[in-house]
């Protein structure tokens, strides 16, 4: 998160890595898919837009993005054949008639099931289906965020189940190849259910420290009796943790020099660190809001201000 931070601000010399170019288009094709629901449903169509955007400049890109296979795929371990795969998708003329029956349910009422059982159905179907070359799990996962959005589950992207998937990383494979092998479907829905009620509380948890953490700074540049400026720099580093003099005198729409001077209120107060040690091109961390936001979990104590 710290290099994604730092490649949005500009603070990077080098460029991007693979890991932050995927993240970053994560994040775009999420703010995108968020937008085109206004004139979109959650569709084949937008899912094939989807993946245009995940797929740009990251491994997989060379694979016909934005566009469902024409041929057949396969998963398994790096080398093996068709014949020794774990699992086999559906072939495409199956693929197709199977991707317009996931369409159609994705557009049928909405009440015949509770909504995180049949989204969890919904993802298990993707998944199977595997209607793209690469990025099928990055589309999926964004599925849930756009669904549970769309139909009204979120006000806004706040729950991300990857993080979830990622730490039971076996037992979530485990549990959608055993439904195909043997339509074992309680497993997976209790797995499911159980990640939504698990990241939600961890959001939660997140949200309450940031406020928290909000609010201390505030009260901490107030008893310093620091300017406007140096208290909308410190709500703006709950959007962007990693800042430069540049970044922040764009921001403020400041000279250069009022910009230093209120990142250096910050930095005084105990909110910005400079990480680089340079003289020039200094690059400032908020790194309490960064620990509460890339701990694996959200912890239950943050020490706001160092000694």
């Amino acid at each position: 998160m710290t290099e994604l931070f730092s490649a949005e601000a500009g603070a990077r010399k080098e460029g991007p890595s693979e890991a932050v170019r995927e993240i970053s288009n994560y994040v775009n094709a999420l703010e995108y898919g968020l937008k085109r629901l206004k004139q979109l449903p959650v569709s084949l169509r937008l899912l094939r837009e989807l993946h245009e955007r995940l797929m740009k400049d990251v491994r997989g890109e060379s694979l016909t993005p934005g566009e469902f296979r024409r041929a057949q795929n396969f998963i398994g371990p790096p080398g093996c054949k068709l014949e020794n795969a774990t699992y086999v998708p559906p072939p495409v003329p199956h693929m197709k008639d199977a991707l317009d029956r996931f369409e159609k349910y994705l557009h049928e009422s909405r009440r015949v099931l509770p909504p995180l059982v049949r989204l969890s159905l919904i993802h298990y179907q993707f998944e199977a289906i595997h209607p793209f070359w690469d990025g099928n799990g990055r589309v999926g996962r964004l599925l849930i965020t756009l669904l549970l959005c769309s139909e009204g589950l979120l006000p806004q992207p706040l729950l991300y189940l990857s993080a979830y998937f990622e730490r039971n990383r076996k037992e979530y494979y485990r549990l959608l190849l055993d439904i195909s092998q043997t339509g074992n479907w309680m497993d997976w829905l209790r797995f499911f259910v159980n990640g939504v009620s698990e990241e939600s509380r961890d959001a939660v948890a997140r949200s309450n420290q940031l406020l928290t953490l909000r609010q201390r700074y505030r009260e901490k540049l107030q008893a310093r009796k620091a300017p406007g400026r140096a208290l909308e720099l410190m709500e703006n580093l709950f959007r962007e943790p990693v800042i430069t003099v540049a970044g922040a005198r764009n921001r403020l729409k400041v000279t250069t020099r009022a910009a230093q001077q209120n990142v250096n209120r910050l930095v005084q107060a105990g909110i910005l660190k400079e990480v680089t040690g340079r003289q020039r091109y200094r690059v400032f961390v908020a790194q309490k809001i960064i620990q509460v936001v890339e701990a694996d979990k959200a912890p239950r104590q943050v020490t706001l201000f160092e000694e």
